[in-house]
């Protein structure tokens, strides 16, 4: 069987931006300037994150650390897991705005009311 080629970091962002609009296809077109940007910038952040999530995996969330030859070494955070973990969280709230704008269900289920009970607050 053949080893599946690896894809480059930009084919998998354009990959990424493709399963994201394929999902945010039906948004209104007065909405579409914004979830462009959106998707853009959550298909650069979801790939980045897994190739930082794979060097973390490999190296750790801690290295020995020291500033000179004279003092000790001491355990710190990695740079690398400090920004995976800043960037994350950027990531989850551009996913949280993308699905606000995903148009509401309507999916034929029957009206419990809930929704006028809760516009009516």
């Amino acid at each position: 069987m053949a080893k599946k080629k690896e894809l480059t970091r930009d084919e998998r962002i354009l990959k990424e931006e493709r399963r994201l609009k394929k999902i945010y296809k039906d948004i209104d077109k007065d909405k579409i300037g914004i979830v462009e940007g959106l998707i853009q910038r959550a298909a650069y952040m979801r790939v980045t994150l897994e190739d930082w999530e794979r060097d973390i995996m490999e190296n750790g969330h801690i290295e020995m650390f020291t500033q000179s030859e004279k003092t000790a070494p001491y355990e710190r955070e990695r740079p690398v897991a400090r920004l995976y973990n800043t960037m994350n969280k950027n990531y989850q709230s551009i996913i949280n705005q993308l699905s606000s704008l995903l148009p509401k269900d309507t999916g034929g289920g029957e009206d419990d009311g809930f929704d006028k009970f809760v516009s009516a607050r």
